[in-house]
């Protein structure tokens, strides 16, 4: 199954909310993408690895039920399709230990740290649909600056390093490169404008 261009642009999103729980869960499968269940950069690892798979799946099925939104799900017609983890920075305490991708500075931050997209919707354009609708969303929630931490576009990545997104397409939705540590990211950020997103193109 291939999608078409008009496809992607009618594209609906909606934050992850108790009553769209069911979606996720369909969306990611039985294993949860591997038993992750979008946990990797809210634990510690040691936990994250002690629950891996259902543990991982209580947990952030907990997080929707205490009314916290840890990201936003596509959706094509009735059909959930993708999947961006996007939220305050401080949500993710893996995130703020680490010392590759630790903070640039003081400001308050977002950041999106995974992507999940169903497999007849991959190199559609889905994930960078997902990016503009992030940062809109970040910017109804009164927030100014998205930071995304995607793999740089180099030979060699192993494809798990994918789930972070790409440079290039980070680049393509407005995200300017701050920081290259040493490692296998680079900090990107798109900074909002008072009362605006990322204006969709044409």
């Amino acid at each position: 199954m291939s999608t078409s261009p008009q496809a992607v642009a009618a594209l609906a999103f909606n934050p992850l909310t108790p009553d769209r729980w069911a979606d996720f869960e369909r969306l990611l499968g039985k294993n949860g993408a591997d038993g992750c269940w979008c946990m990797w950069w809210r634990l510690k690892r040691s936990e994250f690895s002690r629950q891996a798979g259902e543990g991982n799946r209580q947990a952030m099925q907990g997080i929707v039920a205490s009314g916290e939104i840890p990201g936003i799900l596509a959706y094509a017609g009735d059909e959930v399709v993708g999947w961006c983890s996007v939220a305050p920075r401080e949500r993710f305490g893996s995130l703020e230990r680490s010392r590759p991708l630790k903070r640039l500075d003081d400001q308050p931050v977002w950041s999106i740290v995974c992507f999940f997209v169903a497999r007849p919707y991959r190199r559609q354009g889905v994930s960078l649909a997902l990016i503009r609708a992030a940062v809109d969303y970040v910017a109804q929630q009164g927030g100014h600056i998205v930071e995304a931490y995607p793999s740089p576009d180099r030979r060699g990545n192993p494809p798990v390093t994918s789930y972070m997104g790409s440079a290039a397409t980070f680049a393509a939705a407005g995200f300017t490169v701050c920081a290259e540590p040493p490692g296998r990211r680079v900090i990107m950020r798109y900074a909002i404008p008072e009362g605006a997103g990322i204006a969709e193109k044409p």
